[in-house]
């Protein structure tokens, strides 16, 4: 991501408990995966799905891996800039 201007070092992981009590104006998942096993969120007034392959599932080399990566990376991007513009 420092690749494009964002950093991420900061962020970590969090368990949907730290959100039970947050109403959400978007909801936007990228993964059939996520689609199916995030929960529903009540508050949440949009709920935006796009199916992306998830990156971490890709073989092959370690320079190839990386490519897959920066591959979604900008497909999400692209993906952001044009829903939300």
């Amino acid at each position: 991501m420092s690749e494009i201007g964002i950093n991420v070092s900061n962020y970590r992981s969090k368990g949907l408990n730290v959100f039970k009590d947050y109403s959400p104006d978007y909801v936007v998942t990228v993964c059939d995966q996520a689609k199916e096993s995030c929960p529903y969120f009540p508050g949440g007034n949009l709920h935006l799905h796009k199916g992306f392959s998830d990156p971490s599932k890709f073989q092959g080399w370690h320079e190839d891996v990386i490519k897959e990566y920066r591959r979604t990376r900008d497909k999400i991007k692209n993906w952001i800039e044009k829903e939300f513009s």
